[in-house]
């Protein structure tokens, strides 16, 4: 294929994506990440897309955002791997709650393993995911249903998660940075997201590299809420990438990183046993304020409150230091 030809098809895979990652983008156009590189180089000179973090974007990328169909055909290996790694940090027994987003879909399939969990949901693809797992409750939110995503957003979904408390609340975003953490493009989805977090006593976010270093519009958890982050391991000539995972560690995010998953497609199981064989964590530097180890209660509807301090909840200051 002539560089021509190879930077038509890259653009149109932006546009029609609104960002793509340069592995996928070598894949499809059958060459190297270097000289895709080099082509998304001479496209942005021209003014024709952006660069990011180990991908490209549209111009003014900063507030686009690409619906469902688009954003489950990018970085799908990579995903893969972070939902079988995250799937190893769910016990039996929790009550967890789960974003909307492709990640967390990929996440909820592997969820459908764990016995006696109970997962609370404003997507609706997470609760497709586990509709016939029938050792696990689904608990839906209210509100209006966003079509782009297929998540239910607004007042009647922040609503319903008030007085409700949870184990951990795992998350996926549009881009994540160690100065502003976890970002998305949307308002709506932004404002649920928050609330996710308030009713979570740890907050794991689940990211592929390309969203490392990007920023968008709507800040959803900070960097300082964080507990975990999930992610895949970045191409060995993405320094920025690893310089915002080390940044990220700094500020006391714990890392847990993919490994290979044996070629594109090929899923290592979704057992809890086999993620955590996987996965590669960057300790704390040091330990988290306000955070008191114990159990989750369990939650039968939105509607039942889980009583202060019985069954030993755990408890986490959310508020930014």
């Amino acid at each position: 294929m002539f560089a021509a030809e190879r930077r038509q098809l890259i653009l149109e895979m932006v546009r029609a994506n609104g960002a793509v990652s340069l592995r996928e983008l070598a894949r499809v156009v059958q060459t190297s990440e270097v000289t895709v590189r080099r082509d998304v180089r001479a496209l942005e000179a021209e003014g024709l897309l952006d660069r990011r973090h180990g991908g490209a974007v549209l111009p003014g990328g900063f507030t686009r955002e690409s619906g469902f169909p688009q954003k489950s055909h990018l970085a799908t290996a990579e995903k893969t791997a972070i939902a079988d790694l995250a799937a190893g940090f769910v016990e039996e027994g929790e009550a967890i709650v789960v974003g909307a987003g492709t990640t967390t879909q990929e996440l909820a399939r592997r969820l459908a393993r764990v016995p006696g969990l109970t997962v609370v949901t404003n997507s609706l693809l997470v609760a497709q995911a586990l509709a016939h797992a029938n050792r696990v409750e689904v608990v839906m939110t209210g509100g209006t249903l966003r079509g782009s995503n297929y998540a239910l957003v607004g007042s009647g979904a922040e609503q319903s998660l008030q007085g409700l408390r949870v184990s951990r609340a795992f998350l996926s975003g549009s881009g994540l940075t160690a100065e502003r953490g976890l970002s998305t493009s949307n308002m709506l989805s932004a404002s649920v997201d928050r609330a996710l977090v308030q009713a979570a006593a740890e907050v794991v976010v689940l990211a592929d590299h390309t969203k490392l270093g990007t920023d968008t519009m709507f800040q959803t958890v900070p960097t300082d809420v964080i507990t975990r982050l999930v992610t895949d391991e970045p191409p060995a000539h993405d320094d920025r990438a690893a310089t915002e995972l080390q940044a990220l560690a700094d500020q006391g995010v714990q890392i847990a990183v993919a490994g290979p998953q044996g070629g594109s497609g090929n899923v290592v199981g979704g057992e809890p046993a086999a993620a955590r064989q996987q996965r590669r964590d960057v300790p704390l530097p040091s330990p988290r304020r306000g955070q008191v180890q114990g159990t989750a209660p369990s939650l039968r509807s939105l509607g039942e409150q889980a009583p202060g301090g019985e069954r030993g909840a755990r408890v986490a200051d959310l508020r930014r230091r």
